[in-house]
């Protein structure tokens, strides 16, 4: 479980890093975002037939770090437009 919780803030770090512009994520965002990714990249891995979904491997820390950075751009582009919206009251 510790060792699930630090490749998570270790994915979700690589996605902020791969992500372009400024990310406005505190640290349990970060890791919430970097467990989501963990958790597809193993199932995507795991029905492609290369191991479990918390097996760690090449192809799913691989597509953990995609998914994860899809994330945080999701993340990020819903908090910009909470915000701007938040403006226009």
């Amino acid at each position: 479980m510790i060792g699930f919780i630090v490749a998570g803030l270790i994915i979700g770090a690589l996605a902020r890093l791969f992500t372009p512009g400024k990310q406005k994520l505190g640290l349990l965002a970060t890791l919430l975002l970097g467990l989501a990714g963990s958790v597809i990249g193993g199932t995507i891995a795991s029905l492609l037939g290369t191991g479990g979904i918390f097996e760690l491997n090449v192809l799913g820390f691989i597509v953990a770090v995609i998914s994860s950075v899809l994330l945080v751009g999701t993340a990020e582009s819903l908090s910009a437009r909470g915000k701007n919206s938040a403006l226009e009251r």
